[in-house]
């Protein structure tokens, strides 16, 4: 595929945060534009002011599990999931060029990055560790400022942007740290209409609510094992001022989409409000920040171990 056309994709964070890694390397044959944002709504009221942006979101980590937040905001936005990357995450120290450790009275990073990366500052006891909204504008601040003794914890792309030199690659603690990210939008039927017609299409987003009734779960998860449907990730949440009756986003994979489709048929009576989020091809490889790939086993067993 030609890189002649240019597709714009809002992220949470600046350029240089690893949903803009994960955006280039699932638009990898397209040249694209990211829209930075703050927030995970900002994503959304972006897309939604201009229904031609893309949106790339996380919605689980191997290390703290679901962003269970990002479940809601997908529902209630109305948008589609189109496709899914999954990310190995690589936190790096870096500075201002010329600097070393013993330098860096400071660092500043996201307070999930500093926690990942806690038994590493533990050798380094004389470093204060700073939280921050963000892993590379901790790292575009210390560039824009100049400042020197204060580091940060972000991506090789970060260091790459803002002109800061790594002092210590892969400090994070935990090596099986991997994020899955949604690509998201409005549904594009001709794009569908083609991965169908490719038998790419394998993978689905649900979601659905139960009445609290003995066995409800059970009896639909029985149907989707009886057509060959595997499933790979539940989710429930809540239904606010319902009480003990809650969502189940789930996740499943599938060889043949005419079984997948009379699942969904068989299962349809037994559920409340059921609305498929999106049908699209399943990611078999996970892309580190710095371009390695891992099989497509190792990956599912980091994600479902959490």
């Amino acid at each position: 595929m030609s890189k002649n056309k240019s597709i714009q994709i809002a992220i949470q964070g600046i350029p240089g945060a690893n949903h803009e890694i994960a955006a280039r390397a699932y638009f990898k044959d397209k040249e694209i534009e990211v829209v930075p944002c703050h927030t995970f709504q900002e994503v959304f009221d972006v897309m939604h002011s201009n229904p031609k942006i893309l949106g790339i979101m996380a919605i689980e980590n191997t290390l703290v599990g679901s962003l269970l937040p990002n479940y809601t905001m997908l529902r209630e936005s109305g948008f589609n999931v189109q496709g899914e990357h999954k990310l190995r995450i690589k936190h790096h120290l870096m500075a201002l060029p010329g600097q070393n450790i013993n330098d860096l009275k400071e660092v500043h990073s996201h307070p999930m990055a500093l926690a990942q990366c806690e038994e590493f500052f533990k050798k380094h006891p004389h470093i204060k560790l700073i939280e921050s909204e963000d892993t590379a504008l901790s790292a575009k601040i210390i560039s824009d400022e100049k400042l020197k003794g204060i580091g940060a914890i972000a991506s090789s792309l970060a260091a790459e942007l803002y002109n800061l030199e790594i002092i210590e690659r892969s400090i994070e603690t935990n090596k099986h740290n991997y994020t899955r990210f949604l690509i998201i939008g409005q549904e594009n039927k001709a794009v569908k209409a083609e991965l169908l017609e490719q038998n790419k299409i394998n993978k689905s987003s649900l979601v659905f609510s139960l009445p609290h009734e003995e066995g409800s779960l059970s009896k639909v998860l029985t149907i989707l094992a009886f057509y060959n449907i595997n499933l790979t990730k539940i989710q429930s949440l809540p239904i606010v001022g319902i009480e003990w009756e809650y969502l189940f986003y789930i996740d499943v994979m599938f060889d043949n989409y005419e079984r997948y489709l009379q699942s969904l048929d068989a299962i349809r009576p037994l559920c409340k409000k059921l609305r498929v989020l999106g049908e699209y091809e399943a990611c078999t490889t996970t892309q580190t920040t710095n371009g390695e790939t891992l099989e497509k086993e190792k990956v599912h067993n980091a994600l479902t171990s959490i």
